[in-house]
């Protein structure tokens, strides 16, 4: 397994900057909720943003590692998440009005999802097809 700590790390320190965004967006406003300022609403909907989706698709990028899919398949799926969630985090955490960032960013994260999600489904079934072809239930010949 070397494609998925990879790619969870640098999430991670991601993570960690829209998180030290929100900080520090704090710092200067309301300690707690956004307190009707739209910049510390967008903040904290950028953050969210990113631990909505990149938890389960990590997940997804593991069981397909764990399945040996194609370490290119792995890769094209952990740089795409990693490029969608910092296109999108500029456009939330570090712009007001970038749509470029936001569109490309929620649109790359949905592509990434739903590839993973396919290729989940596709490993399970075929996971699931060659144990039924291998393995015969006792007293049938």
């Amino acid at each position: 397994m070397i494609v998925t700590p990879l790619y969870a790390g640098l999430l991670a320190i991601w993570f960690l900057v829209l998180s030290i965004k929100v900080v520090q967006g704090r710092g200067h406003g309301p300690s707690l909720g956004d307190g009707g300022d739209a910049g510390m609403l967008r903040l904290m909907r950028g953050h969210a943003n990113f631990s909505e989706y990149v938890p389960l698709i990590l997940l997804m990028l593991l069981v397909l590692e764990l399945s040996h899919v194609s370490i290119y398949i792995l890769h094209g799926l952990g740089g795409t998440l990693l490029l969608a969630r910092v296109l999108h985090g500029i456009a939330f955490s570090f712009t007001s009005h970038w749509k470029f960032g936001r569109f490309w960013g929620t649109a790359l994260t949905f592509l990434v999802l739903l590839a993973a999600a396919g290729l989940c489904i596709y490993q399970g079934v075929l996971g699931h097809m060659l144990w039924c072809c291998t393995h015969i239930p006792e007293g049938v010949e």
